[in-house]
């Protein structure tokens, strides 16, 4: 298959993306709208490199030879011979609305427009571009070089043909995927931690038991290698609640609705590992 995948936003996501797609041979276009942005994100995928370099894990001629093959860049135009393209930014709907209304239009015909949203169904996506049937969700988890798996997402238009090349683009990076048929708001997997988290906090917020209670119980009990709460502060509790919310409002299902306590932690900035504190201290 062809080789050439650009990646926009260059993030915690986009960088990772960017990171494990260039070790497996892709030329890689890393775009972001500032230089500030793309340094922080070049510098993270050599950190990460070097890590893997020093556990003897990478070879250190392979890191230099990965490195070579991602170009980063300001200029979307950078990205119109991309065979993949991999959408990687704030999980906005109106965002993500501009960035494939200007890939429609600059994007080589017969590409693949992916988007890595992990809640906004791809339809909706989809739906500014003037080739639906090319645009598919395949949502990756982070931190991308660790995990292994990639959600692929059906929008109600992708045809099987991007579905294929979507697939053999993730397994190409050395992921398993699974397939959602249906474009349902959260797909598989940010449904079910989504309500996993919501009950777990209500339990907490009401008293029922500890944090770390609740914690042990899942993965004592149902063999979880973390707890829901967590994971929701190693994830972020902004991020979760904008992706309960998000589920809550196509779905209008109540046990998706974030309970008080996540909505006043977010107030508060208290979302987790990356402010400090969450559901624990760090």
């Amino acid at each position: 298959m062809a080789r050439k995948l650009a990646v926009i936003g260059a993030g915690l996501m986009g960088s990772g993306i960017a990171q494990v797609s260039a070790q497996a041979g892709w030329d890689v276009v890393l775009r972001d709208v500032t230089d500030a942005a793309l340094t922080r994100g070049t510098d993270g995928i050599k950190a990460s490199y070097d890590k893997f370099v020093a556990k003897g894990k990478l070879a250190a001629e392979d890191a230099e030879a990965a490195l070579g093959r991602i170009t980063a860049t300001t200029e979307l135009d950078a990205v119109a011979d991309a065979d993949v393209v991999v959408e990687a930014v704030f999980e906005n709907l109106d965002v993500k609305h501009d960035i494939f209304r200007s890939l429609d239009k600059i994007v080589k015909d017969g590409a693949v427009l992916a988007s890595n949203t992990s809640a906004i169904p791809i339809t909706k996506i989809a739906a500014v571009t003037e080739r639906p049937e090319a645009v598919v969700g395949v949502h990756f988890f982070s931190p991308v070089p660790m995990m292994q798996l990639v959600e692929l997402v059906r929008g109600y238009k992708t045809s099987d043909e991007t579905l294929a090349t979507a697939r053999a683009f993730a397994e190409s990076v050395g992921k398993t995927c699974i397939v959602v048929n249906r474009d349902v708001a959260g797909f598989v997997t940010t449904r079910l931690i989504s309500a996993l988290v919501v009950e777990a906090a209500k339990l907490h917020e009401s008293g029922v038991a500890t944090a770390e209670d609740i914690d042990i119980a899942c993965k004592l009990g149902f063999g979880h290698a973390m707890g829901p709460l967590a994971t929701a502060d190693l994830t972020g509790i902004d991020i979760l609640v904008n992706a309960a919310n998000n589920i809550y409002t196509e779905s209008q299902d109540e046990k998706f609705a974030p309970p008080e306590l996540m909505r006043r932690m977010v107030d508060a900035g208290d979302i987790g590992r990356k402010s400090g504190q969450g559901f624990y201290k760090y």
